[in-house]
């Protein structure tokens, strides 16, 4: 039996710029980590690209303007809702900015206690204290008497002063409301996009049959306008800031990349090694209560042997349930029969209580997005070694 299960390294690549052949960089850093490191691959290793460097090097970006002419397209309004949308000012101000130069107002429908990735907005004690239920809206003026002391905790920053502000900086009037109805919006415009991420076509679909004209933002720059980047399936969804007058999309190309890199290292290794591009983790920080997933999906793009979930069993089960009576060497080669002679699908069975069912581009990920970090360790590609072994191994 192995020693050491679970294996993550960082890769430490180049500077990516856009243009750059990610698929030799990605090959080649490895290769050299391999060198340098003295380890070696294996079948079932997983490769792990961030999607930031995909979108970087396939030159993924979109500027302001061509954001605020493709809404212009698509609504050509005076007045736009914008409802649902994240308080961040990395994923969402700057689509706000483009939104603002669209058209002449903008009213905000923004959800509370949190948004939909939990950051929130104001104190929940001052919801108890001025007898505020969930279902009631809030007003702007009720919100500056009332909540308009709330910083988040770890920016710093009010984000409905932010978010007021910016627009208004665009030259356009800004009205703002707190309501967690998305029908709420067609007192003030019939014209309006539905900016959450995970819920976004219930809340499309849901405004579209009360009379809305609505898009999301998986519509916008589905397709290029003057040239710009674009993504088909995601829109703007998935975006962040590249400058203050650019953003980066989410990547376009992954597929053909992970089948490329997966192609070069089977050649280059002999080993068949798995492949994914991978965004947000899907974990909750305990302290912020931040879901992190503000990407549209963990991994766009993935090899075919990364489909599926886990199928264990729980050993802390077994221990002390089947083979409670045994001990030492005897209970180490029952726990290992077991794991070996398993059945294929064990869900719902007792054994496989408290295990994580979750996909496996969703666990690896998430692994991966807390391995890579998003500063600067300077890690975009991250190998995860005998994560598909277990106790019997």
């Amino acid at each position: 039996m192995r020693k050491v299960g679970t294996i993550v390294r960082g890769i430490r690549t180049p500077i990516i710029k856009e243009n750059d052949d990610l698929e030799s960089i990605v090959v080649n850093s490895l290769l050299d980590a391999s060198k340098d490191e003295g380890f070696e691959f294996y079948d079932k290793d997983v490769v792990a690209i961030t999607e930031a460097v995909v979108g970087i090097s396939e030159g993924n970006f979109a500027t302001l303007d061509d954001i605020a002419l493709d809404i212009k397209n698509k609504l050509n309004s005076d007045h736009i809702g914008i409802v649902f949308p994240i308080l961040s000012r990395n994923r969402f101000a700057v689509c706000l900015s483009a939104m603002a130069r669209s058209t002449k107002k903008l009213t905000l429908l923004l959800s509370y206690p949190s948004d939909e990735v939990g950051n929130d907005i104001l104190y929940r004690e001052d919801l108890r204290k001025n007898n505020v239920k969930v279902t009631d809206v809030i007003t702007y003026e009720d919100y500056m008497a009332k909540f308009h002391s709330f910083v988040h905790p770890f920016t710093g920053v009010n984000m409905v002063d932010f978010y007021k502000k910016l627009v208004e900086k665009e030259g356009c009037a800004c009205d703002i409301i707190l309501s967690n109805n998305p029908l709420d919006i067609l007192k003030y415009t019939n014209d309006v996009i539905s900016c959450d991420i995970h819920t976004r076509e219930e809340t499309k679909a849901l405004l579209k049959n009360n009379g809305a004209n609505v898009i999301s933002m998986a519509d916008i720059l589905s397709s290029s306008v003057n040239g710009s980047g674009y993504n088909e399936k995601y829109g703007l969804l998935g975006s962040n800031r590249a400058t203050e007058e650019r953003v980066k999309l989410f990547p376009r190309t992954g597929q053909t990349l992970v089948e490329n890199v997966q192609r070069r290292l089977k050649e280059a290794t002999g080993k068949n090694i798995e492949v994914m591009v991978y965004g947000d983790g899907a974990f909750k920080d305990p302290v912020g209560k931040i879901w992190e997933l503000a990407d549209p999906v963990v991994s766009p793009a993935y090899t075919s042997g990364l489909e599926g979930s886990p199928n264990e069993l729980k050993l802390k089960y077994l221990s002390e349930n089947k083979f409670k009576d045994l001990s030492g060497d005897e209970l180490n080669n029952a726990i290992r029969e077991e794991i070996k002679t398993k059945d294929s699908n064990l869900k719902g069975t007792m054994a496989s209580q408290g295990t994580t069912p979750r996909r496996y581009t969703d666990l690896i990920g998430s692994l991966c997005d807390l391995t890579s970090g998003s500063g600067d360790k300077g890690t975009p590609v991250v190998l995860v070694q005998r994560y598909f072994s277990n106790y019997s191994d």
